[in-house]
């Protein structure tokens, strides 16, 4: 990690007086009777249960909540003593979804876009773009393109984007939940070596407390149903509120992982040899070509091929670092993007009639094949409510009203959704966005589920659910490929590790 000198902004105060916030079309408010003081210099890891409105407050305290059409505010909510809209060039917000942050095509210009913004003389402007890029651990070019930035790296540019600003309030929004574990480490780091650099004042929401423990000096829990549940030194609020905690699904420590489930392993569904994978401008349009034809330059192939064998029951996590191709080679074996090289077969209890090659197969084929949930949960929502993006799948395979209905309410209750079923999904929490999404996969029941960072953005609670039905799944004969860097839900599920980056051959 590079030593960087990153500024020294004027740390920013807080003060939260019985503030709420209630999205338009909701019944429920997000937030409310939220009251607290934030002094300059503070380091806070505000946690809650998933849906507790912790990315509510950060949008809040950034001034990026909207105006009267997108939703109802009351109380008082501001930032060194002006309403957060006022605040900006004070705040700097880092954004669950990164994909929402990436503004321009080039690497470096778009790590260099807030300090135009905010004008700062061009001639500083290029040193505090590389330092932030070397303090974040993001070694590429400036003018790598953006969009062949995996989902990692993509939350490492834009942490690097906010560095470069030096605001004097920092709001990290989920940081570290799609990096791999080193890449963990190094934006921990680099974010606690700005904030000795700077003083800045930290706001960071995590679910896992202990990536965040020893940098922050004060914790804050959200109750779910509005107000604080605990807030203090972070040693004082874990031991001493250890049993409400856990109930209301902060992560603590000692947490145990469930044990794997024991599966017997069933007739062959997918098999892989020496497959190679990538993507680029021209695979959409390599759809439309014969084998026989060249592959264009512009298509980006990995250099790692892979063998796999999935059967009934089977689990597969791929892992490894950011960039290594985890989500590219999840959608390949989903049959959404074409084969490079190599092979990849449907074998006859998974194809039945469909054709042996996956990227052939229409979306009717894929519905009851293969299932596939995407790292950003935004990409694949279709429907105005909850209950309707669930019943899409099963209306699509033309069931009847009850059997869709019998589908809908067994996924909202397992995905601890039933409270939300009738709310937009756009409004939704990042982790209820994620159950959601896998609700989706879920529905129409394929034999088959690829799953990209299922976990991500889950309470202890909602985890724990969401592997109980993976493993329910798999111990009903489902094969499950994910990609993820969540090590307790590998365990939990008793998936086989195919780290990329280190080929081999598995058969699990």
């Amino acid at each position: 990690m590079a030593s960087v000198t990153l500024g020294q902004p004027v740390p920013a105060a807080v003060r939260v007086g019985g503030w709420g916030w209630r999205y338009s079309g909701r019944s429920a408010w997000a937030v409310r009777d939220l009251a607290l003081t934030i002094e300059p210099g503070e380091r806070v890891l505000l946690l809650g249960a998933s849906g507790a409105g912790k990315s509510t407050v950060l949008a809040g305290l950034a001034g990026v909540l909207g105006g009267d059409d997108d939703g109802e505010s009351e109380g008082l909510l501001e930032v060194d003593g002006r309403p957060p809209a006022r605040a900006r060039g004070t705040t700097g917000l880092l954004l669950q979804d990164p994909d929402a942050q990436v503004i321009l095509a080039r690497v470096g210009d778009d790590v260099a876009f807030a300090c135009e913004n905010l004008g700062v003389p061009r001639e500083q402007i290029w040193p505090r773009v590389r330092a932030a890029l070397a303090a974040v651990g993001l070694t590429v070019p400036l003018d790598h393109p953006t969009s062949q930035l995996s989902g990692g790296q993509k939350q490492r540019l834009a942490l690097a984007g906010l560095l470069a600003m030096r605001p004097g309030l920092l709001l990290l929004d989920e940081p570290t939940a799609n990096l791999d574990p080193d890449g963990v480490h190094e934006v921990r780091d680099a974010v606690a070596a700005a904030l000795d650099a700077t003083g800045a004042t930290l706001v960071v929401v995590e679910h896992r407390v202990a990536v965040w423990r020893d940098l922050v000096d004060r914790v804050i829990v959200l109750a779910a149903d509005g107000g604080v549940l605990a807030d203090g030194h972070p040693d004082a609020v874990l031991a001493d509120a250890g049993s409400t905690l856990r109930s209301a699904g902060v992560w603590l420590p000692d947490d145990i992982v469930p044990k794997a489930p024991t599966v017997t392993l069933g007739e062959a569904l997918l098999t892989a040899r020496e497959l190679a994978f990538g993507r680029g401008p021209a695979v959409a349009r390599r759809r439309r070509r014969r084998r026989s034809e060249r592959r264009s330059p512009s298509v980006v192939a990995l250099p790692e091929r892979v063998s796999i064998d999935l059967a009934e029951g089977s689990a597969i996590a791929l892992t490894g670092r950011n960039g290594a191709g985890k989500s590219t080679l999840a959608l390949t074996l989903g049959g959404l993007l074409p084969v490079l090289g190599g092979a990849l077969r449907a074998e006859p209890a998974l194809a039945a009639g469909a054709g042996a090659a996956p990227e052939g197969w229409r979306s009717r084929d894929l519905l009851t094949r293969i299932g596939s949930v995407f790292q950003n949960p935004e990409h694949q929502l279709v429907a105005s409510t909850v209950r309707d993006e669930l019943a899409a799948g099963p209306r699509a395979l033309g069931l009847t009203e009850r059997e869709i209905r019998d589908r809908v309410d067994d996924l909202l209750d397992r995905l601890a959704l039933s409270a939300v079923a009738d709310a937009n999904p756009f409004t939704l929490s990042g982790g209820q966005k994620r159950r959601l999404s896998v609700g989706t996969a879920l529905a129409t029941r394929p034999r088959l589920l690829v799953l990209d960072e299922p976990t991500f953005g889950q309470d202890a609670n909602t985890w724990r659910g969401l592997v109980r039905t993976i493993a329910e799944l798999r111990g009903s004969g489902h094969s499950i490929v994910t990609a993820t860097h969540d090590t307790e839900f590998i365990a939990a599920i008793g998936a086989t590790d195919l780290p990329l980056g280190s080929a081999r051959e598995v058969t699990a």
